[in-house]
């Protein structure tokens, strides 16, 4: 057995010796010594993707001669460069090559724009949504940007609102302070044409704002001071002397200035922050402001309270001969007019250029016949009356307006005709005078009877000369109207886009209801002529004979 085992080791060294051997070459010579050992009568054969063993004398390894060629090669350079460094004489060294000069960068689409063309793009964006944060964030862009968004021109309407309204009292002073330090800069270089300013919720700092507005905004023609503190009569003063060309002024929803004493109620606001509705600014304020800026004015917004008496004195004395607009909005219920003196007082000229008179107020209100005709007395040229919650006026009252051509008509009654006593007749006088112009009719709550609303609406099918209707929008919810009545003004009214017919206790089931656009008014008119037999179709359908 042992003669055997020392063969069996003898061959395993045989095999394993080349094995060893190879590890110290590369990989490819190892496949060279292994498949075709010189002297075997065997080569290989290296194609792209194959190895292949042929029989027979083979070509030289070509991997041993790229070696030697790069051997002899390297050597041959090594040679030429020792040569040239020894035949070449020293010399200094060649100055390095100057540098070559940076481009700029390419600035892009941004820069190539003219500064018309970029003008006229960031006024159409700050048309849809304002300059704030639009012009400030295009600011920061490019050079160019900047220089657009710079443009006063730009800066014509803006809205400046803390952004912490709401918090507690301390944390919106600090805010306010710094929202009027950022001013301080902007106001000279940015809003030198501002003419459009709204401030909401304003505390602290009104009079510091204002101030600079008088400062440095000279073609300001319209202020809106929504729920702000401290306006005082010195303010508005300075801004109607400052702005020769303010026209308008929206006060609705601002605070007493603080120098005005104060009740429970407002004490109580100032003392949790809260929003007291009802509390205006000083009568004083508005009434010298008026004096000294009235003879321009054309819009006036106010808030009616215990004060507004005296801003309506002022209005009355021909004060505003040019107002084209006055809103009185109604928070609290409370008396018009002060008690009548024992002489009798001259009307003034009141407002002949007035166009548009909102009285409307969300409970019942104390205006009468006689308080409207003192406003109205000398307007011919009023287009819009709303006296939503003027219960007490009366249709004798509105046929005796100067005006001939009033276009809007609001005399609804929301949530409150159940506990007044309304007039039952007298519609008729309202279509009469005002078919041919009104757009806009609202009639909701009253409580005229069936036949005059009836005859009241046969007026809209009389069109002297066959000239156009212009009645686009109906209210009638809550009334008495009948299913004749409506179908008839369906019929004589083709531009009619707008009907209301909730709550009509005389229409069936499925028809009272809001109907917006001319194909649900057609289909209502549908249901109205399916819904009713002929003989009352005819009968209600036939006009009223008037005397």
């Amino acid at each position: 057995m042992a003669p055997v085992v020392a063969r069996r080791r003898a061959r395993q060294r045989v095999r394993i010796l080349p094995l060893a051997g190879a590890r110290s070459r590369s990989a490819e010579d190892w496949w060279w010594d292994r498949l075709a050992p010189s002297g075997s009568g065997y080569h290989l054969l290296q194609s792209d993707s194959m190895l292949l063993v042929l029989p027979g004398p083979g070509p030289a390894r070509p991997r041993a001669q790229r070696r030697a060629s790069r051997r002899a090669q390297l050597l041959r350079l090594r040679g030429a460069r020792a040569a040239e460094a020894k035949a070449k004489p020293r010399t200094a060294p060649a100055p390095a090559p100057a540098p070559a000069p940076q481009q700029e960068p390419d600035p892009g689409w941004g820069d190539r724009i003219p500064l018309e063309i970029l003008l006229q793009i960031f006024g159409l964006l700050v048309a849809a949504d304002g300059p704030i944060p639009f012009l400030g964030r295009a600011a920061r862009v490019c050079r160019r940007w900047h220089e657009a968004a710079s443009q006063p021109a730009l800066w014509h309407t803006l809205t400046l609102s803390p952004p912490l309204a709401g918090r507690p009292a301390k944390s919106g002073t600090k805010t306010e302070k710094k929202l009027l330090a950022s001013l301080e800069w902007l106001m000279p270089s940015r809003f030198s044409q501002l003419q459009r300013l709204t401030l909401i919720h304003w505390k602290s700092q009104v009079h510091p704002v204002l101030k600079l507005v008088s400062e440095s905004c000279p073609r300001l023609t319209f202020l809106k001071l929504s729920d702000c503190h401290g306006v005082t009569p010195d303010t508005l003063i300075m801004l109607a002397k400052a702005c020769p060309q303010l026209h308008s002024l929206d006060i609705q929803h601002s605070m007493v200035s603080p120098g005005v004493p104060r009740g429970p109620k407002e004490a109580w606001a100032e003392l949790t922050g809260a929003s007291v509705l009802g509390l205006q600014v000083e009568s004083t304020a508005v009434v010298s402001f008026l004096e000294e800026a009235g003879p321009r004015m054309r819009k006036l917004w106010l808030t009616y309270s215990s004060q507004t008496t005296a801003v309506l004195g002022a209005l009355l004395g021909s004060c505003c001969p040019q107002l084209q607009l006055l809103e009185v909005l109604r928070l609290l219920n409370l008396t018009w007019l002060p008690k009548p003196s024992g002489r009798a007082m001259t009307p003034g000229p009141g407002f002949p250029r007035l166009e548009e008179l909102c009285l409307a107020s969300s409970t019942c209100n104390f205006v009468s016949n006689e308080v409207l005709d003192r406003l109205l007395h000398g307007s011919p040229h009023l287009r819009l009356l709303d006296l939503r919650g003027c219960a007490r006026i009366t249709p004798a009252g509105l046929h005796d307006l100067p005006c001939q051509e009033l276009e809007q008509l609001h005399l609804g009654l929301y949530g409150m005709s159940d506990r007044l006593t309304l007039a039952k007749e007298g519609s008729l006088l309202l279509t009469q005078k005002w078919c041919h112009t009104l757009q806009e009719l609202d009639l909701s709550g009253q409580g005229f009877s069936e036949k005059d609303l009836e005859q009241a609406l046969a007026a809209f099918s009389g069109t002297p000369g066959g000239s156009h209707l212009a009645l686009c929008s109906l209210n009638l919810r809550g009334t008495r109207v009948t299913p004749g009545t409506v179908s008839s003004v369906i019929s004589n009214c083709p531009g009619l886009l707008y009907l209301n017919l909730e709550s009509c206790r005389c229409l069936p089931r499925g028809l009272k209801r809001a109907y917006r656009g001319p194909e649900e008014v057609q289909r209502c008119l549908q249901q109205l002529l399916t819904s009713l037999p002929p003989a009352s179709q005819l009968g209600s359908s036939s006009q009223p004979a008037l005397p």
